[in-house]
C-alpha cells in the first residue's frame, strides 16, 4: 500500500460501510410476516377463534404436523384463523407467550387463551382446542 493511496483506501471503507448500513436498513424487519405483531393483536380482536402455531424450520415434529396446519387453515376457512409463526424470526412474541418447545399450539377465543398443547397434534386435537 503506498501512503499516497491511503485517502482513497479511507474513502472507500467508508463508502463501504455506508452501502452497508443503507442495505441493512432496507431490509425487511425479521417476524414482519404472518406471524408479526400484527397478526397477534389480530387474534384479540378476531370475532372468530384463533389457532396459533409457534413453530421453527429447524425442528422436526414441527416439519411434519407444518403441513397439517395448513390442510387445516384451508379447512376452518371462515369458521376460524390460524397464525403460524416462527420462533426464530420472532423470538420475543414466542418467550412473551410463555413458548417453551415447539410446536406450540394456543387457542384463543375472544381474545382470551382458552387452550394450549405443546408437540404435534393431529387435525381432531386442533379442532377440539378451537372447539368446532
Amino acid at each position: 500500500m503506498n501512503k499516497g493511496n491511503i485517502g482513497l483506501w479511507i474513502t472507500g471503507a467508508f463508502l463501504l460501510l455506508m452501502g452497508w448500513i443503507a442495505f441493512d436498513m432496507l431490509r425487511p424487519v425479521s417476524g414482519g410476516g404472518v406471524g408479526s405483531e400484527t397478526s397477534i393483536s389480530a387474534v384479540r380482536t378476531a370475532k372468530v377463534p384463533v389457532l396459533v402455531e409457534f413453530y421453527a424450520d429447524w425442528c422436526g415434529p414441527c416439519k411434519v404436523v407444518g403441513p397439517l396446519v395448513d390442510e387445516f387453515s384451508r379447512e376452518v376457512k371462515g369458521r376460524a384463523v390460524v397464525v403460524r409463526i416462527n420462533i426464530d424470526e420472532d423470538p420475543q412474541l414466542a418467550r412473551s407467550h410463555g413458548v417453551r418447545g415447539v410446536p406450540t399450539f394456543i387457542a384463543y377465543k375472544s381474545g382470551r387463551e382458552t387452550g394450549r398443547e405443546v408437540g404435534g397434534i393431529p387435525k381432531e386435537r386442533m379442532r377440539e382446542l378451537l372447539g368446532l
